[in-house]
């Protein structure tokens, strides 16, 4: 391998929004994620249901029906 052009490859921390805490090596320091697999619906199987309906009344009401072009 050359030398002096690979970046430098050091132990870092990935912190997510829940409070999880992962050690591991990167090339950046610090890293902070907002979802992790701790907190994410698929692994924890909390399934969280948007109401749809209610989006799309709130979508209605804000711009109206559209009229169709002849």
């Amino acid at each position: 391998m050359k030398a002096d052009i690979h970046p430098n490859y050091s132990e870092t921390t990935i912190t997510c929004a829940c409070g999880k805490v992962y050690h591991t090596r990167s090339t950046r320091r610090d890293i902070k994620v907002g979802i992790c697999a701790a907190c994410h619906p698929f692994f924890t199987g909390e399934q969280k249901f948007v109401d749809t309906a209610g989006r799309i009344e709130k979508f209605a009401r804000r711009y109206g029906t559209v009229a169709r072009r002849k």
